[in-house]
């Protein structure tokens, strides 16, 4: 990592660092009850810094991988543009500022991509998120510390998953055929999946785990995670959540970040893609707990989208790129499907009690 991109990741780790303080609460310590109107707004904020972000990527994307000259514009593009044809789009010796321009355009349109695709992909991570709260009985104003702590826990684990799996993509590409795979099952498996199933605490492996190998305390202790008890230290069921949204978390990113490398194969897009999706969950979780029973075809609509994903990820050399699928088109498919997906269930609603809806405790 050159001193450019040092500097351009670490203020962008900087940024999402002040951002957290300023959403989460980190400062506050608060527990509070997160009302519509407060998640409806901060959804708003996640999704104008995101699209700001995309700006910026416009103006400055290049920084990001320090380059500085078209030697290294043509390095960057050869290891991660596949396509010959679209190689030749991007890069022309004789005018290094358009070729910029045109890289820059190409990482904004892939990071616009594959942060849409994320955001979506992280709606079936709330439909379990919600069930896990009703099935623990986690009292509704504690939601915002787990989810705090759930997410930061997030973050670093992305961020593991998306360098390593960047890694192996460039040593063995054939494990692109595995991820679409990996997807296409998940999808399949997403349609027969029963959404209002809640899970059974006491079964959960976490839940097993945890009460194997510490001691855990019978029941919640306010918003603590431990407790000391006779001079011995306990967790609290409220930590053992936090340990499950984890534990959530990377089951779906074994799906998601294989996902986002349909997209593109740059590791820091990838990355960047995830952190403001990932940002984004707790807002959205708020958002959505409210009126998710309104929206229920929005998980057949993410089991298609896997779907898709998976197979353009296996067809995509060979039958996709001969026919000129591009990024942008993606991206087109990607809003067809939530759109669809959405205007579906408002048009034939589902006629039963919202009994998996949140409520306070």
């Amino acid at each position: 990592m050159n001193p450019n991109e040092l500097l351009f990741f670490s203020c962008f780790l900087l940024f999402i660092a002040a951002m957290l303080v300023l959403d989460l609460g980190v400062l506050s310590g608060k527990s509070h009850k997160v009302s519509f109107r407060e998640a409806s707004a901060w959804s708003v904020v996640w999704i104008m810094l995101a699209l700001g972000f995309y700006f910026v990527i416009l103006q400055y994307g290049d920084r990001i991988h320090g380059i500085e000259n078209y030697q290294d514009l043509k390095k960057k593009v050869e290891r991660y543009e596949d396509n010959e044809q679209d190689r030749r789009k991007i890069l022309n010796p004789d005018d290094f500022q358009g070729s910029l321009q045109r890289y820059r355009a190409k990482m904004g349109l892939e990071f616009l991509t594959g942060w849409l695709l994320e955001y979506s992909l992280s709606v079936d991570n709330i439909f379990v998120i919600i069930l896990l709260f009703a099935s623990f009985r986690v009292r509704e104003k504690y939601y915002k510390k787990v989810l705090m702590w759930g997410i930061l826990g997030a973050v670093v684990m992305r961020f593991i998953f998306i360098f390593v799996g960047a890694a192996l993509l460039h040593q063995f590409h054939w494990i692109i055929y595995l991820f679409g795979g990996m997807l296409i099952y998940s999808g399949i498996k997403m349609f027969f999946d029963n959404e209002d199933e809640k899970p059974d605490p006491d079964k959960h492996p976490v839940v097993r785990f945890v009460s194997r190998y510490f001691r855990v305390f019978p029941r919640y202790v306010g918003s603590y995670f431990f407790i000391r008890k006779t001079g011995r230290l306990f967790a609290t069921p409220l930590f053992v959540v936090v340990l499950i949204i984890e534990f959530t978390d990377l089951i779906f990113a074994v799906d998601s970040i294989p996902a986002i490398f349909a997209v593109t194969e740059d590791p820091y897009i990838v990355f960047f893609s995830n952190i403001f999706a990932i940002m984004g969950l707790r807002s959205m979780f708020f958002f959505l707990s409210n009126v998710m029973h309104l929206f229920h075809y929005l998980k057949t609509g993410l089991a298609v989208l896997l779907i898709f994903i998976g197979v353009k990820m296996i067809g995509h050399k060979y039958i996709l790129e001969p026919i000129g699928f591009h990024t942008e088109h993606s991206l087109y498919v990607i809003l067809g499907i939530l759109v669809i997906s959405v205007v579906a269930s408002l048009l034939f609603p589902k006629h039963h009690d919202t009994e998996h809806e949140v409520k306070a405790h």
